[in-house]
């Protein structure tokens, strides 16, 4: 179990390692919010499988999987809050303007 374990706990590694560098890279909220919202949940579910794989079948193991349950919930609610609140906020999504589409379409071609 201990393979699987460290397995998992570097899967979560990775994933926060990559939404981390989302958040970073990203252009806008709406993008970076997405980029940290989904590494996050992946990130923590890795974590926390690992956890339950080294307790094996025990008590915690039952509330490891709650915790995992809640954070299911809370994560996609709190990153909804957060895009709504964006948008009512009139923070426009960020876009390509037309002549960085029109070189990224010459390059495309050569």
């Amino acid at each position: 179990m201990i393979w699987v374990a460290l397995v998992f706990l570097g899967l979560g590694a990775v994933f926060s390692l990559m939404g981390n560098i989302g958040v970073l890279v990203f252009p806008d909220v709406y993008t970076r919010l997405q980029a940290s919202s989904t590494c996050s949940t992946t990130s923590v579910f890795s974590v926390f499988v690992a956890c339950m794989a080294l307790s094996g079948f025990t008590p915690i193991t039952g509330k490891i999987l709650v915790i995992t349950l809640f954070f299911f919930v809370t994560n996609p609610i709190s990153a909804h809050i957060i895009a709504r609140y964006a948008w009512q906020s009139e923070i426009v999504p960020w876009r390509r303007s037309y002549e960085q589409r029109r070189m990224l379409g010459a390059e495309a071609d050569d």
